[in-house]
């Protein structure tokens, strides 16, 4: 089979009007394009026009997953010894070649899920910015000196890779996260095998294609496509077999609980980044407008299909009334359809079949809760569209904005995430009640509140328990050198993006260094220090 720099960019700018299968599709193994060792495959859809097949893909077996993390444990040992400096370089080349391709990349992503041009542009420069900015950690994975007790010792600590690291991440942010995940990942010299999202393996081809470009060597990241239930459940099964050292997650809470189980009876770390019930508190002193655009943009942004966006919208009762009617407003002419298309849309597609189906299953959540449905009608057809949606709604999978009144904390649909563009809205009586209403769902992962009261914007961001939270800005959104991640369910405690994702990836090694030439033993060889109690006379002091 062909290496994967002879497969051209030509698929990049594929237009295909027809609606025929357009690229063949491959994992990448060692540097190798192979196809399943079944040769079944599965199409990626365009969930704006579901007759614009992108491709067709391997459908992986066990043993194809077994033989990319083969060829990682085989090209660990050279990476982990090439010097971090010189991964960096590879990792920050990759970055400028992603901002070469930047627009191509981009235009794949949204055709891909859906996502508008904007947000797809955000989360291509997202990759960029985690890219440029692990360049320079190559010349900062720090160890220490530490002074020693006894004489003539030197004391080190080290960061040391973990070895195979097993990588899956969710179709939403699928240029991003794979590379909030990757790319820290060998920085700090470990090798890793990358399970694509079901909905966006073309562009997971895409971006691999261009890490190899950058000079990064066959087997340091192998590629494979496929379900969760079959390639990834294999990936995560194979910590059993000890083939893996290393589960980076992004998915349900429920899936990542039973990976969290697999790797704890192995011993292996993982990184788990769950689900979000978030809420966004409203107080009387805020900028109610600005409160507003917040809050609409964190409900139905990327058609709700973030794990930060805004689940339970808190409003203060002194201002619900108001806040309400400006926010309806904007929900009922929002701007919906293929921004490939059209210009200015909040949001696109579903991002793929399967997402709007489980997204309609789950609002029977807020039906059967008793909540109050003051805005939305399901799924959109020619029949039953908003005013503000553009084109032809039977060309893919469109769905109403939601909102969900008269929520309590006693409603199931209080408590449980629903992926998609709802949002459930609660009265709180004082600031008091809505603190508490904020902490009171079973996520931690985002959070925020609007005030211009210090002591309530203070409190709020010391009293919350989550992962992020913005004060004055939306639930969504963080900056690449900003630990992203959550409590509660929303995680295990690891972190994401900047500096503290090290952590995620290496292990502290310490180093006693003797230079006496004998034995010279720790707590035991040490000389006593004596306290001498000094006479003093204290009457002068009278």
């Amino acid at each position: 089979m062909p290496h994967i720099l002879e497969a051209g960019f030509e698929i990049i700018n594929y237009e295909n009007p027809n609606g025929s299968p357009s690229i063949k599709g491959y994992n990448i193994i060692n540097g190798q394009l192979k196809e399943s060792s079944n040769s079944e495959t599965f199409e990626s859809i365009n969930p704006a026009i579901l007759d614009d097949c992108l491709g067709n893909f391997p459908l992986s077996t066990k043993q194809d997953v077994e033989d990319a993390l083969h060829a990682a444990r085989d090209a660990f040992e050279s990476w982990s010894s090439t010097p971090p400096p010189t991964r960096g370089q590879i990792i920050g080349n990759m970055g400028r070649l992603l901002m070469e391709y930047k627009d191509d990349v981009v235009r794949v992503e949204t055709r891909e899920i859906g996502k508008t041009l904007k947000e797809s542009a955000g989360s291509v420069q997202e990759a960029i910015d985690t890219c440029l900015f692990f360049q320079s950690e190559g010349r900062r994975l720090y160890g220490q000196t530490v002074n020693s007790e006894l004489p003539n010792k030197e004391l080190f600590t080290y960061r040391r890779p973990l070895g195979v690291c097993g990588i899956i991440n969710a179709s939403n942010f699928p240029a991003a996260v794979p590379f909030w995940k990757m790319i820290p990942a060998i920085m700090c010299g470990n090798t890793c095998v990358w399970k694509s999202p079901q909905d966006a393996p073309l562009l997971s081809f895409v971006l691999t294609r261009i890490m190899h470009e950058a000079g990064l060597p066959d087997g340091v990241i192998n590629l494979i496509h496929g379900k969760g239930s079959g390639a990834g459940q294999h990936l995560v099964d194979a910590v059993d077999e000890g083939l893996v050292d290393k589960i980076s997650f992004t998915g349900s809470t429920s899936v990542g609980k039973m990976i969290g189980e697999i790797c704890g009876r192995n011993l292996v770390s993982c990184s788990l980044e769950l689900g979000g019930k978030n809420p966004l508190v409203v107080m009387p002193s805020a900028d109610l407008d600005n409160a507003v655009e917040g809050a609409y943009w964190a409900a139905f942004g990327t058609a709700g299909q973030r794990c930060t966006s805004l689940g339970n919208l808190i409003i203060h009762e002194e201002i619900y009334d108001e806040f309400l009617d400006k926010f309806l407003d904007k929900v009922e002419h929002t701007m919906i359809g293929d921004s490939m298309r059209f210009e200015d849309v909040l949001y696109g597609p579903m991002i793929s079949e399967r997402y709007a189906k489980d997204f309609l299953r789950d609002l029977e959540i807020c039906e059967s809760s008793g909540a109050t449905k003051i805005w939305g009608k399901g799924a959109i057809s020619e029949d039953n569209k908003p005013i503000n949606f553009q084109g032809d709604p039977s060309e893919g999978v469109y769905m109403w904005p939601h909102v969900y009144s008269d929520v309590t904390e006693d409603m199931e649909c209080f408590h449980e995430e629903i992926f998609g563009p709802v949002v459930t809205i609660v009265k709180a009586s004082d600031f008091d009640h809505a603190l508490h209403l904020a902490n009171a769902s079973p996520y931690g992962l985002s959070s925020a509140c609007y005030t211009n009261d210090r002591l309530e914007a203070y409190r709020f961001k010391s009293e919350i328990r989550a992962g992020m939270t913005g004060i004055n800005n939306s639930t969504t959104g963080a900056e690449a050198h900003l630990p992203f991640g959550g409590v509660k369910n929303s995680g295990n405690g690891t972190r994401e993006s900047g500096i503290w994702v090290i952590e995620s990836y290496s292990y502290w090694h310490a180093v006693n260094d003797e230079l006496s030439g004998k034995l010279q033993l720790a707590q035991m060889d040490v000389d006593e220090i004596h306290i001498e109690e000094a006479e003093v006379d204290y009457s002068s002091l009278a």
